[in-house]
């Protein structure tokens, strides 16, 4: 039988029993109680007057209110982390998994992403921060599926069932998953490249879906990328990849295609695309959005932690890896 505390009621009948010069043996057994905890409430509560069932039920109040463990979000410096991290876009996994890296010695810098979640739910000082979420509901609730789409046949088509497993095992860098966010009324586009390893995003805008125009930014987004970093593209079944042996023959690069319905096959960059979502939500317009303005905001998602990475960044990834290949030639 588990533990409950005396209830005002019990503090009541408590009252008047003892006041009728009841035994705490008696008392206790009309409760249901152990006689220690009446007379552990009776050594507490009584004073020259007697026992107060009133000032009983009030001092109980201030002891459990007292025993109550701190807030983590009472520290400041962790709530200032949070708010200024949350509204930068990182999501609260993100936060409470680099607080370790960036603040290794102080263990009040500690948070869970499901504490984070509690308390922005229930803090009505903190709701401001609901907009912050990658889902801004009112309430919380799982994330549901997104869509999928069948693209036509694309001449030469390989599929990804003759892809390296290699590329499946995310066992090396430059195999990199390919899209295009399409904007309001297909007014402008941006290309998404993400590559499986690192999570590193190169983005271009472009004016249209032609197949042409979708290939030179391909090539112009990873021209400059080490040899080493570009071995694979994977992309879905749409007609703006349909040039895709241009692409091969510009990096040179391999490419292939996600079977018909299945965006889980690319879901790297499904889920970064998310992430640009969250600044422009779908509905919106690219037609005057410039590069200019879409780099700093690639800049910023590359510079997030991911938990897959170990709450590196994959900036960080990727220039630890420069650095391996250049000792690497110079050995």
């Amino acid at each position: 039988m588990s533990y409950t505390h005396l209830t005002p009621i019990e503090r009541g009948q408590l009252y008047a029993w003892r006041d009728e010069g009841m035994t705490m043996t008696n008392i206790a057994g009309r409760l249901g109680r152990d006689k220690s905890t009446i007379s552990r409430e009776l050594r507490r509560n009584v004073t020259r007057k007697g026992y107060d069932p009133q000032r009983a039920q009030e001092q109980y109040q201030r002891r459990r209110q007292a025993c109550r463990p701190a807030k983590r979000l009472d520290h400041r410096p962790l709530g200032h982390y949070l708010i200024e991290k949350l509204t930068e876009g990182w999501t609260p996994e993100e936060v409470a998994g680099r607080l370790p890296m960036d603040y290794p010695d102080d263990r009040r810098m500690r948070i869970s992403h499901e504490a984070i979640y509690q308390a922005i739910y229930s803090d009505k000082r903190l709701h401001f921060l609901i907009k912050c979420l990658a889902q801004a509901r009112p309430k919380r609730r799982r994330r549901g599926q997104g869509k999928t789409r069948r693209g036509p046949s694309i001449p030469n088509r390989v599929g990804i069932e003759h892809r390296p497993e290699v590329v499946e095992q995310r066992g090396r860098f430059g195999d990199w998953e390919g899209d295009l966010i399409v904007g309001a009324d297909q007014q402008g586009y941006l290309l998404t490249l993400v590559d499986r390893r690192a999570r590193l995003l190169l983005s271009r805008k472009v004016q249209t879906k032609q197949a042409d125009e979708v290939a030179q930014a391909v090539i112009d987004a990873a021209y400059d990328l080490p040899t080493s970093w570009v071995r694979t593209i994977t992309f879905d079944n749409g007609t703006e990849f349909a040039h895709h042996e241009k692409m091969a023959e510009g990096l040179p690069v391999d490419i292939y295609f996600a079977a018909p319905y299945s965006s889980y096959q690319r879901g790297t960059n499904e889920n970064t695309n998310g992430l640009i979502r969250r600044y422009w939500p779908k509905g919106t317009s690219f037609r005057d959005l410039s590069q200019h303005q879409l780099d700093p905001i690639v800049e910023e998602l590359n510079n997030r932690p991911r938990k897959i990475l170990g709450y590196r960044t994959p900036n960080e990834v990727f220039q630890q890896q420069r650095r391996e290949h250049r000792v690497a030639l110079r050995a």
